[in-house]
């Protein structure tokens, strides 16, 4: 028996320390109460320095007492996980009894069910985190005891400041062999009434899956913003059946919170719904492992996360898309990262195959083709989520330069000595149309390549060669005009002289 005490001893904490934390259990330090007793917080001294701590001080007037205080040292000690409250240390001493852990600031999951600040995310999340937590008592790795927790409700998961969740509260549970599919332990009935398997109710058979069974009531309480019991004729009555009716109805949309509808993605929400339900199942071989839950969860949160992606993508085209209409100069281009090298390749092999006859000179092309990759690397700012393509500085440049587009930003870009801003008219096209698919025009809405529908020394010659020719149109009809005049006069005068 001393053995058993000396591997605490590290964590003993003086009376005297706790009672100037807590301000000797003042009201003003009071946080909750529970099935142990009251809670309070307090600074207290610790091997990593001062930090604040929650302190539970055990009410044996409640049913709880020295049996459990030991078991929540045990559990805590021995078993340790990110998604499992810290135990900081006990006190046991002058007839108190006291556990003393991390604190957590937000307090327990059951008083935020409610909260229409807590978004869909949010809950995913913190779904997610008390799955894995029940998943390692369940299945702990390096040791062949597996833990049951016995009293798995939504009061005991804590929330810290950044809404990561943490299972709490393992005072009343027990260790079975990890070695075995179903671990079955015959045992009193402890735990909350809505939350018990009722094969453990009707049958006194402690196994994980009651474990799960209380996880997917707690599932569904986040769900549908509420508790899974309400006091109706001063009776206690549970929403369990209520909310699996709903479900098999297809009718979850009449008992999920209301304020969450608009948030959510049909593939989250069905997701995370069918694994709650089966959370629920009658048999125990009807229940998924946690592990499986964990999975499942996963995707329900990778889903949501997907969604609100293509929503702010959505709005944010929608926000450039108004600003553009507003503006003489268009705003940001942006272009999802999957689009850029398929489009500049479908423009390359485009125009390669219809000039590929036309250009013997296939290293040069190449060139030319790497040369318009870099470019558009080199003005764009690559993100995991896509880049942005700016140009409307080199757009102002130009205005006040009087210079090419292309020209203020062409020292960017030169690919082994090959000036991809000077390359032979031919090419022009194959680049033009490559940059044009990633959404690069110029100001006058030609392509910033010069390339087809640019203005190209082709254009320059074309209006250079009109001109002439209207110029050539106007002399020689002065002179054709000049000559019939000076005929008819010769005319009038010789029939005039023959008649007199």
């Amino acid at each position: 028996m001393a053995k058993f005490f000396n591997e605490f001893q590290h964590l003993k904490i003086k009376l005297k320390e706790i009672k100037s934390a807590t301000d000797n259990f003042g009201d003003n330090n009071l946080i909750g109460r529970g099935g142990f007793g009251k809670v309070y917080k307090g600074t207290i001294s610790h091997s990593t320095g001062q930090r604040m701590a929650a302190v539970k001080r055990l009410d044996s007037a409640l049913g709880q007492g020295n049996s459990e205080f030991w078991k929540e040292i045990t559990m805590l000690s021995r078993f340790t996980h990110e998604n499992l409250v810290s135990l900081l240390g006990y006190c046991d001493e002058g007839g108190e009894k006291i556990l003393v852990y991390e604190f957590l600031s937000r307090g327990s999951l059951d008083r935020h069910l409610s909260d229409t600040a807590l978004t869909w995310m949010q809950r995913l999340r913190i779904c997610v985190d008390i799955a894995r937590g029940l998943s390692y008592l369940h299945d702990p790795k390096g040791t062949q005891q597996r833990v049951l927790h016995r009293d798995i409700k939504s009061s005991n998961i804590l929330l810290d400041e950044n809404w990561n969740a943490k299972v709490s509260d393992l005072g009343l549970s027990r260790i079975g062999p990890a070695n075995q599919e179903h671990t079955i332990l015959i045992s009193n009935m402890v735990g909350t009434v809505g939350y018990l398997d009722p094969l453990y109710l009707e049958m006194g058979m402690l196994t994980k899956e009651s474990d799960v069974y209380s996880f997917g009531v707690v599932l569904f309480e986040v769900l549908c913003g509420r508790l899974c019991f309400e006091y109706r004729n001063s009776r206690v009555q549970t929403l369990v059946r209520m909310w699996k009716k709903s479900y098999k109805e297809k009718k979850l949309d009449k008992i999920i919170f209301q304020d969450m509808l608009q948030q959510m993605d049909p593939s989250s929400l069905e997701t995370f719904s069918n694994i709650a339900y089966l959370c629920l199942h009658k048999s125990l071989e009807g229940r998924p492992m946690m592990a499986d839950v964990v999975k499942e969860l996963e995707i329900a949160l990778e889903c949501q996360r997907t969604y609100e992606q293509r929503i702010d993508y959505e709005r944010l085209n929608d926000t450039q898309e108004c600003l553009s209409r507003r503006t003489e100069v268009p705003s940001l281009i942006y272009i999802p990262k999957e689009e850029p090298e398929m489009l500049l390749s479908e423009a390359n092999l485009l125009y390669g195959q219809r000039k590929a006859e036309n250009h013997a000179n296939l290293r040069e092309r190449m060139a030319v083709q790497s040369a318009a990759l870099m470019f558009v690397q080199s003005i764009s700012d690559a993100s995991d989520e896509g880049f942005t393509v700016v140009f409307n500085k080199a757009r102002e440049e130009r205005e006040k330069s009087g210079r090419d587009f292309f020209h203020s930003i062409s020292p960017k870009v030169n690919f082994t000595g090959f000036d991809f801003f000077h390359c032979s008219t031919s090419y022009q096209p194959v680049i033009g149309t490559a940059v044009r698919g990633y959404g690069l025009e110029s100001r006058n809405g030609g392509d910033v390549c010069g390339g087809d529908g640019g203005p190209g020394w082709f254009w320059v010659l074309f209006a250079t060669a009109v001109v002439v020719m209207v110029l050539f149109a106007t002399v020689v009809m002065y002179v054709v005009a000049m000559a019939v005049s000076g005929g008819s006069r010769l005319c009038l005068r010789r029939c005039g002289g023959g008649g007199s």
